[in-house]
């Protein structure tokens, strides 16, 4: 039984439970002043509180300790009760998200359960129409694996202060929109990563193990992160909408009742896919037709982007030419709320349209104010350094 009050290094924690708003409770270290528990216990009291060196992390739901060697384990002990029987309701959820893949489904649980240091792909579910049931299976998940899950926003992940996600098993962002290139290259890194560097606001950053998952869900089907050809991390699935009929607004109560026998299942079931990847599935066992839009959708929504700011020009200053940089580019398309990166830009240009720039003197087209009319003038200013040239007739073709 855990004590309630603990000494870790030189600090002094208390064990709480915060009450949450669907009536749970939620577990929490919280630090507490020695006097405090003097002034609650007595003075005697403080010897009898267990003293450990500091913090370690070390993830397990079949073998879990407290202490590892006089370390206290930031890990938290998930509290589930097992019992054999049937979840009818469950198995059915699942086969909705997993569909075709659902035995790959199970074993990407099972081995979250088993073998949580495991690296394993990045899932994504995603859809433009509602009620498909991507967010239950967040909530899901939750109950499963309680708080060592965490629910994000774009900006939490974005953040340089991670410490509140990076000792999680599973990462999850609902509504996730990471499409720039910065944002897919860290969730990549961290996808595989071993350890990760924590910080915390006013505190010094601290390495340690990192084994999280992330789990993306999105209204967005074409470009909610940015991918490229070769791309082998990700593993997204379309949602159905769950049919009218079958739909249930206590869904997640349905669940968490059937949560006993589910965790008696994943606890008890052998893995069926073997590991043949460092991520454990191949490439070719996660591929689906969704992973394929989005591939697509990378390849395509800066370029149309870019096509209606260029023959929106062409009209403006009534020419059959455009001369600009990368840079300016990526001005123009930040103006329209697009954020991509200069690479993005010249890929795009070299490989879809066989651009290839040039390195000389050229001439841009500005909008000015004629200072003895007052009125509106095309102005033309002259450039050196790299640039592509765009004709109307590409683009009208």
């Amino acid at each position: 039984m855990e004590k309630q009050y603990k000494r870790i290094g030189t600090e002094y924690y208390k064990v709480v439970y915060y009450p949450l708003q669907s009536g749970d409770k939620m577990k929490t270290l919280a630090p507490w002043k020695k006097g405090e528990i003097i002034t609650d216990e007595g003075k005697d009291f403080i010897q009898t509180i267990p003293k450990y060196d500091g913090f370690c992390l070390i993830p397990s739901h079949t073998d879990y300790k407290y202490e590892i060697e006089g370390f206290y384990n930031r890990y938290e002990l998930l509290e589930h009760t097992f019992k054999e029987g049937d979840f009818p309701i469950t198995k059915k959820y699942l086969k909705h998200i997993f569909g075709e893949q659902y035995e790959l489904g199970i074993d990407y649980i099972t081995i979250l359960w088993h073998m949580p240091t495991q690296v394993l792909p990045i899932l994504c579910l995603v859809s433009k129409e509602r009620n498909t049931g991507k967010t239950t299976f967040l909530d899901w998940l939750k109950l499963i694996f309680q708080n060592n899950m965490t629910l994000n926003k774009n900006e939490d992940f974005r953040s340089k202060f991670n410490s509140d996600w990076a000792s999680k098993l599973i990462i999850a962002v609902d509504e996730v929109l990471l499409d720039r290139k910065e944002d897919s290259e860290r969730l990549k890194n961290l996808s595989t990563a071993k350890s990760y560097k924590s910080e915390a606001k006013g505190k010094d950053k601290v390495e340690g193990n990192f084994f999280g998952k992330f789990i993306l869900n999105s209204n967005n089907e074409e470009n909610f992160v940015y991918i490229d050809d070769q791309e082998i991390r990700y593993w997204v699935r379309k949602i159905d909408p769950i049919p009218k009929e079958e739909e249930n607004p206590d869904l997640i109560k349905l669940l968490k009742k059937e949560l006993p026998m589910f965790m008696d299942f994943i606890n008890t079931r052998s893995i069926t896919s073997r590991k043949r990847s460092r991520m454990w599935f191949t490439k070719e066992q996660i591929h689906t037709l969704a992973l394929d839009v989005l591939m697509k959708g990378n390849k395509t929504y800066v370029s149309r982007e870019l096509e209606q700011i260029l023959m929106d020009e062409f009209d403006k200053f009534e020419t059959e030419e455009l001369k600009y940089s990368v840079g300016d580019l990526v001005e123009k398309l930040a103006k329209n709320n697009i954020r991509v990166s200069s690479f993005k830009i010249s890929e795009v240009l070299k490989k879809q349209y066989g651009m290839e720039s040039s390195n000389s003197t050229y001439t841009k087209y500005h909008l000015a104010i004629s200072p003895i009319t007052n009125k509106s003038m095309i102005e033309e200013l002259g450039y050196k350094g790299r640039h592509f040239t765009f004709t109307k007739d590409m683009f009208e073709k």
